[in-house]
């Protein structure tokens, strides 16, 4: 078999460069190791900034998004009887879209089942050969036979446990990282939001989310330890603890149900460099992670699949290949900036295990500056409704 672009992964990255390039007349096949329905039984973050939202309709997908999805055009943020509102339209003309990354997902998989897209499930031992030279191609078994995909460049959208970056050698690549000492527990519930926007609220007992997919299904988030289960939280109790981290009066308006979805996500910052090696080329949560504080997860991996998606339609357009050699420097440049912005906001909203007196002081200083400074403002609203590419 051959194509242009192999794409290792079947999420919303992979699925989003595999359409974008479909649009310029490049062949491309997806592998995902996982079947279809895994994938859409994820259940991720749903705020998309405005260059993802760009990009959707770039691809042609955004039309279940402009009817379904909701526009926010601020976000709430309290630390104890505290509650004040960054305004995203006032400071910098523009809004972020509500919609699950489930839903962006099932999009995707059905516009490239539309277009007769090749995509491969349940794949495994899928091994990236020669991605330094000038003829990689991709080796997978799949109904117990072996695949071989020769290809021009491969695209690894496999996610920090798949099997791209571990291509590029140790000797090649530098790794950062920070582990956050605790986690989000976070639950799904088929009720009404609290609030018609996000409410970010830092508590004496730890940080809590508010947050929604629709006018009737509602996520919400506590901090909590890592050595937590989600088996240990009934629902009775997350409820309880959830009301004592938010204003009181959202707490007393709270409706409450049971969830349909309870997990724990841990907290990481994490990013390698460089990005590409040779013709493999790493996207999203493959080449760096991002705390879920902010939600720019898939954004970021979003704004990888704009360059890598520029610097391929140039190259096959004409044969350019400045925009592929310049791929991992653009990318990095934003990703750090993403980077930083979800430290500083996790930094200033969660209770860490070894704050002093001083450090709870200093974190109240932040918020209140934010809540008084309207430059402070100004510099969160564009970062949480996205950096420009």
């Amino acid at each position: 078999m051959r194509t242009q672009v192999v794409i290792i992964g079947g999420g919303p990255s992979g699925l989003l460069l595999g359409q974008l390039l479909y649009t310029k007349g490049i062949d491309t096949v997806v592998l995902e190791r996982q079947t279809r329905a895994h994938v859409l039984g994820r259940i991720r973050a749903g705020v998309l900034e405005q260059g993802m939202v760009g990009l959707m309709a770039k691809a042609g997908i955004d039309a279940r998004m402009k009817a379904e999805g909701h526009p926010h055009h601020g976000t709430l943020i309290s630390y104890n009887d505290t509650l004040f509102r960054i305004d995203f339209k006032a400071h910098t003309g523009t809004q972020v879209m509500v919609y699950g990354q489930t839903e962006v997902t099932r999009d995707l998989y059905d516009a490239r089942d539309a277009a007769g897209c090749r995509t491969a499930f349940e794949v495994e031992a899928v091994t990236i050969h020669d991605a330094d030279r000038d003829r990689p191609y991709v080796t997978y078994r799949a109904d117990g036979k072996t695949q071989r995909i020769d290809c021009d460049f491969i695209a690894g959208c496999d996610g920090f446990h798949g099997v791209s970056r571990a291509a590029i050698p140790e000797t090649v690549r530098s790794e950062y990282e920070k582990i956050y000492p605790f986690g989000w527990l976070g639950i799904l519930s088929e009720t009404p939001p609290v609030a018609d926007e996000l409410i970010y609220a830092n508590s004496d007992r730890g940080f809590a989310l508010c947050s929604m997919r629709n006018p009737h299904l509602s996520r919400y988030y506590i901090q909590c330890s890592m050595a937590d289960k989600p088996e240990d939280w009934s629902d009775d109790a997350f409820w309880t603890e959830l009301k004592r981290r938010i204003p009181a009066r959202y707490a007393d308006s709270l409706v409450t149900g049971p969830s349909i979805e309870k997990s724990i996500a841990p907290l990481r910052s994490f990013v390698t460099e460089p990005m590409r090696w040779g013709r493999l080329f790493l996207c999203g949560d493959a080449a760096h992670i991002v705390p879920p504080t902010g939600a720019k997860g898939l954004n970021t991996a979003a704004s990888d699949v704009h360059y890598l998606f520029e610097g391929l339609s140039r190259y096959y357009a004409d044969g350019d290949d400045e925009g592929l050699r310049q791929y991992s420097e653009k990318a990095l440049a934003r990703v750090w900036k993403t980077e930083r912005f979800s430290w500083w906001f996790s930094s200033i909203m969660h209770r860490f295990p070894d704050q002093s007196n001083f450090d709870l002081r200093m974190q109240h200083a932040e918020l209140e500056f934010l809540r008084t400074n309207a430059a402070a403002q100004k510099a969160m609203a564009e970062n949480y409704v996205g950096l420009p590419y």
